[in-house]
């Protein structure tokens, strides 16, 4: 696994391991991570998909300026992950497109 250990904006304090899902996977985090960081550390590289293009984005920036990291997350789309702090039980899609209500219900 490779973690993350430094970022520009947030600070990574490791705590417990703590559970996710992943596009219906049970996947494992550290208390501390971001969605974005966890994922990273998990070998995950593709969060969505560009609008025009469909083509696979991830991370980029990791301080919440540009859209590459946008994901679903709890039923919310374009969440950017690389700010957003994992938390127990989070539902963390792969977002398609614009990632609106409808991809959702689908």
């Amino acid at each position: 696994m490779r973690r993350i250990t430094e970022h520009p904006i947030l600070d990574f304090k490791q705590g417990r391991k703590i559970t996710f899902t992943f596009d219906g996977k049970t996947m494992e985090g550290m208390e501390g991570d971001t969605i974005a960081s966890a994922l990273q550390a998990a070998g995950i590289r593709v969060y969505r998909e560009s609008i025009k293009l469909q083509r696979p984005r991830g991370f980029f920036c990791a301080i919440g300026r540009c859209a590459s990291c946008s994901m679903i997350v709890d039923g919310v789309p374009n969440t950017k992950t690389c700010v957003t702090r994992l938390k127990e039980g989070m539902v963390v899609e792969t977002q398609h497109g614009r990632g609106s209500v409808r991809q959702i219900r689908e």
